[in-house]
């Protein structure tokens, strides 16, 4: 059995960010994750993806992200359970929850906070007859090397960040880069709708829009597709077509755990702590919804320190809580020490 303070469901950044936040507060955690390593979406589906609204990071790569959350949270010392995923839910007679893996492993938690992202997902495939055909054979759901695209001629399709942002990349990697929209409107960052109009007349983006790529032609490997604008159909050679459709997550197991779902998202309090409908389940990040949500990394960051000043509350009911800046406290195992934090101007909070 696995005993921890915070036992968190989903090691993506907003998961390992609660690490450091509930380090600050002197509670361990370990993390439940289905993925065989650390970092979620951010890892697994792009990694050499640019990520632009990272406080004091202009753009940082998200498998960068990643690496520099874990070299944050080092000092504090996470377990992980990977490769494996929370599959049961049992609360105990003192509040405290027991959570087993698939695999039989079992925790122990007075606190588990699901910071699970979109949970697990598929992408959401175009209406192309032939399109399986083609699957790892020039046709890609999800970018994960950059580098595979150099120099080759590239279609990619969508209207949303993900195919905004990649066709932003990809016009200085790819020889040639179409994105295909089947509206004048897109739903991305306004600044990437005007990045993506700048490059097209610059000439490095070819943008067709209202279109829709209606079929895919090739000998064993995708060589072209066709374009369909209004009534007309023309072929355009690629050596890739990048559907970028976005993603159809499922919770999995957690939605049978009790909680309050609302369009395949677990409703939170978030006026005070984003605690579920179960004391002592909190869900961060991508995985909940409340009004107001934005699906941003950045506002899981938020979510996870609000959480673990919750969960701090709930595990020493008795004690009172004084916040310490790390500007003036400095931090355990980085440059700071105990004396000198106790010497810190701190801040009662009640």
């Amino acid at each position: 059995m696995i005993k921890t303070d915070i036992l968190i469901i989903g090691a993506g950044p907003t998961g390992l960010f609660a690490v450091f936040e509930a380090g600050l507060l002197k509670l361990k955690c370990h993390l439940i994750d289905a993925l065989p390593q650390p970092g979620g979406q951010c890892v697994e589906i792009y990694p050499k993806k640019p990520i632009y609204d990272i406080p004091g990071y202009p753009e940082v790569m998200a498998g960068e992200l990643v690496d520099n959350l874990m070299e944050q949270i080092k000092p504090f010392e996470p377990g992980f359970t990977l490769g494996e995923r929370a599959e049961t839910i049992e609360k105990q007679d003192d509040g405290s929850f027991i959570v087993t893996t698939n695999k039989g492993t079992k925790h122990h938690a007075p606190v588990v906070a699901i910071a699970g992202g979109l949970g697990s997902f598929e992408p959401r495939k175009p209406p192309i007859a032939n399109i399986a055909d083609f699957e790892d054979k020039g046709v890609e759901y999800i970018i994960r090397d950059p580098e595979m695209y150099r120099e080759k001629k590239v279609v990619i399709a969508g209207g949303g960040d993900s195919a905004l942002d990649w066709a932003i990349y990809l016009s200085n990697v790819a020889g040639e880069v179409t994105l295909v929209h089947r509206r004048n409107e897109f739903r991305g960052a306004l600044d990437s709708v005007e990045k993506v109009a700048e490059l097209k007349k610059l000439g490095r983006i070819d943008l067709i829009t209202p279109a829709e790529v209606v079929a895919i032609q090739g000998d064993g490997k995708v060589e072209g597709v066709t374009l369909r604008k209004g009534d007309e159909e023309t072929r355009i050679d690629c050596d890739h077509f990048i559907p970028l459709f976005g993603l159809a997550p499922k919770l999995g197991p957690i939605a049978n755990w009790g909680l309050e779902i609302e369009k395949n998202a677990i409703k939170v309090n978030n006026a005070l702590d984003y605690q579920t409908n179960i004391e002592g389940i909190y869900a961060i990040g991508d995985v909940n919804t409340y009004p107001g949500k934005l699906k941003l990394i950045l506002c899981g960051f938020h979510e996870a320190t609000l959480m673990c000043q919750s969960a701090y509350k709930r595990i020493f009911p008795d004690k009172k809580y004084v916040m310490k800046y790390t500007t003036v406290s400095g931090i355990d195992g980085f440059d700071g020490s105990r004396k000198e934090a106790e010497k810190a101007v701190v801040k009662a909070i009640d």
